[in-house]
């Protein structure tokens, strides 16, 4: 057990912490990769798309491989970041491949 202010978290509890507070620094990585969310350390927006990629399959494979061993939370929460960054992924995708297309006159 450990005390937070005048609340005593479970082992379980903690557990359940740790993983959304690590599946969170994972989708705001795949923000930043996407240029949705400024780099803390440049104070810039970077896009690295195959980054981002490499982000939603690592989230998709901990799904995977935590299937029926997560709570109704964690399992909302990386499904829903995953959703989240899929669709910013494919706007960002069909934003370079419009930027990319020869401008018809």
């Amino acid at each position: 057990m450990m005390t937070e202010g005048n609340k005593t978290i479970n082992e379980d509890e903690l557990s359940q912490l740790l993983f959304v507070q690590y599946i969170s620094a994972l989708i705001n990585s795949g923000m930043q990769n996407l240029g949705k969310v400024i780099n803390p350390l440049t104070g810039k927006i970077e896009k690295d798309l195959e980054a981002a990629q490499g982000i939603i399959e690592l989230l998709v494979m901990l799904k995977k491989r935590t299937k029926g061993n997560l709570s109704d939370i964690e399992e909302n929460f990386i499904s829903d970041g995953i959703a989240n960054l899929q669709l910013n992924y494919a706007d960002e995708v069909n934003r370079a491949e419009k930027e990319e297309q020869p401008k018809s006159q």
